[in-house]
């Protein structure tokens, strides 16, 4: 702990640059921490508020550029990588794209400050083909304020904070292992988090094979699309579906009778969205809605030469 301390004496800029860059291209790494270290660090006799901030405001750039053209270039697709990584992959895509639906490149001026939505938004904004200079200038903007709300925290308590670190560096190893056990036990909550979710959104699902099935059969079933509006816009719904978005489902699907095959589908990890809304359903007396495996991948590869 003594050593990280005189690490960040000498090499702060250095460290602060690649601890926020590695932390906004979206590994689960604390940079807040730093910021504040490298704040007190400042009014102490450190490098420079100035410099700190310059170096930290270049590292969110840089990594929100790197993610806005790849949101240019592959479109939904690195969006549902970077939900894949999260540490909330189940809702961490529809919590994106109802914020940046509702504000538009300006979401970007607080998006480092909610996590999870500090590495999704620009490519999000790529994606959705928000120009380059408005990007710009939002990405800026949205750095300049979440690095210099943390470096002001730690030059306001420096002297508290000067505390802190005195008692960390008297800790020695047993400092880190405690912090290590901290960052274990965030990411044992997360992941029961995960769990209980997923669990709570069991139902059975129904296959394209199956789907198929149905459809050479007569049945002829509903097509519900639950996806956002923001996804819709990203890639067309299946032919016909019926478009729930941020709406009641029920109010739409009220006048089909209950006996009705009704298949519901999104695009978000474990088809999390599309489960809720059938559950929805079946508490409802819809009985025969169900979620569609795959989501709208599975039907685009299924059905897309036919």
């Amino acid at each position: 702990m003594a050593n990280l301390i005189t690490l960040l004496q000498q090499y702060g800029v250095l460290i602060v640059f690649a601890v926020v860059l590695v932390e906004q291209m979206g590994l689960p790494i604390p940079a807040y921490p730093i910021l504040i270290v490298a704040g007190a660090l400042a009014v102490d006799g450190g490098t420079p508020f100035p410099l700190v901030l310059a170096v930290a405001m270049a590292a969110c750039l840089l990594s929100d550029v790197f993610w806005f053209r790849a949101g240019r270039r592959f479109g939904k697709r690195i969006l549902k990588l970077l939900c894949k990584i999260s540490l909330s992959p189940d809702y961490c895509v529809s919590q994106t794209e109802d914020n940046f639906r509702k504000w538009g490149p300006k979401s970007m001026v607080v998006a480092k400050f909610i996590p999870g939505f500090n590495t999704i938004a620009p490519p999000m904004a790529g994606a959705l083909g928000t120009g380059v200079p408005t990007f710009l200038a939002f990405s800026l903007l949205g750095g300049l304020l979440w690095s210099a709300t943390g470096l002001a925290i730690g030059a306001y308590f420096h002297a508290d904070v000067d505390k802190v670190l005195e008692v960390l560096s008297t800790m020695g190893s047993t400092a880190l292992t405690v912090l290590a056990i901290l960052l274990g036990l965030f990411v044992l909550a997360k992941y029961i988090e995960r769990r209980r979710f997923q669990k709570a959104m069991q139902t059975e699902r129904i296959s394209v094979d199956e789907l198929k099935e149905l459809l050479d059969s007569g049945h002829d079933p509903v097509m519900v699309d639950a996806r956002s509006a923001t996804a819709q816009m990203l890639e067309p719904p299946v032919p016909g579906a019926l478009l729930v978005g941020s709406s009641d489902p029920l109010s739409i699907i009220k006048s089909l009778p209950k006996d009705r095959h009704i298949i519901v589908y999104c695009s978000c990890p474990n088809d999390v969205t599309a489960a809720k809304v059938a559950k929805q359903m079946h508490a409802s007396g819809y009985k025969r809605a169900k979620p569609l495996h795959g989501g709208l991948d599975a039907w685009n590869n299924a059905f897309r030469n036919e």
